[in-house]
């Protein structure tokens, strides 16, 4: 039996990246998989690849950081499947700059989506999985929540948020069997590589243990091992998926 078997699964920040190859391979592992993300052009282009390869998928514009967006998504996937298994809270941006060029505006920004909107979207779902009594919120961290980076205090503080956010829900949910994880990767071969300079893509390799940048399927495969039955039993836990940088 596939490992994502007939659940229903929402990836936000699902149109592209990491949150495109998560989407593709639990889908693969037969699960519906629904995308939530603020570009309809490349959202209703996964959804497609995603029915050709299950039969079932779907596609909501959401802009995780606006509520009433976030609820309506809810109910209506709640509607249309019937249940809500998984929630990988995947969507995030980047807003870089040192603590005395940084704007409020860019620090705002970044909490915004990446901590706000992970607790909207954690809060508008969590009751489907309570009535239901099973869920699997998962939440993408990062190696700089855990030690910081240069040029990135408000990714880091977001990030660093959300570990404590995703031990307090784990607390908080666990009576209802819903499990609260996060998966914190290193640097991984994103498109956004593609716009880096080789000499600090070579650094950032130096700096990992395997000397080598991490792909998306390894992030989507740790997704899917917290998402599925053998993880059911770990909740409030961060999976540091690096090469061992952080060591």
């Amino acid at each position: 039996m596939k490992r994502a078997q007939d659940k229903v699964v929402i990836i936000t920040g699902g149109a592209s990246g990491i949150g495109r190859v998560a989407a593709l391979r639990f889908a693969a592992e037969g699960a519906t998989v629904i995308i939530w993300d603020v570009n309809q052009e490349k959202g209703e282009a996964t959804r497609a690849e995603l029915e050709a390869q299950v039969g079932r998928a779907a596609f909501a514009l959401v802009n995780t950081t606006q509520p009433e967006q976030v609820q309506a998504a809810a109910q209506a996937a709640h509607q249309q499947f019937g249940r809500i298994d998984v929630l990988i809270n995947n969507a995030g941006i980047t807003r870089d700059a040192t603590l005395r060029k940084m704007t409020l505006q860019q620090w705002q920004q970044v909490l915004d989506v990446n901590l706000t909107g992970v607790f909207v979207c954690s809060q508008a779902v969590a009751p489907y999985m309570e009535q239901q009594q099973s869920g699997r919120i998962i939440n993408t961290s990062s190696v700089v929540g855990l030690y910081g980076n240069f040029g990135q205090a408000n990714y880091a503080a977001t990030k660093a948020g959300l570990i404590g956010l995703t031990k307090t829900l784990a607390r908080e949910l666990g009576k209802y069997n819903i499990t609260v994880n996060a998966v914190a990767p290193g640097f991984i071969a994103t498109d956004m590589i593609e716009t880096i300079p080789e000499k600090v893509i070579n650094m950032l390799k130096g700096r990992t243990p395997l000397r080598r940048l991490g792909t998306p399927e390894e992030i989507a495969a740790a997704y899917l091992f917290l998402a599925s039955d053998e993880a059911g039993f770990v909740s409030g836990t961060v999976l540091s998926v690096d090469g061992a940088v952080t060591i």
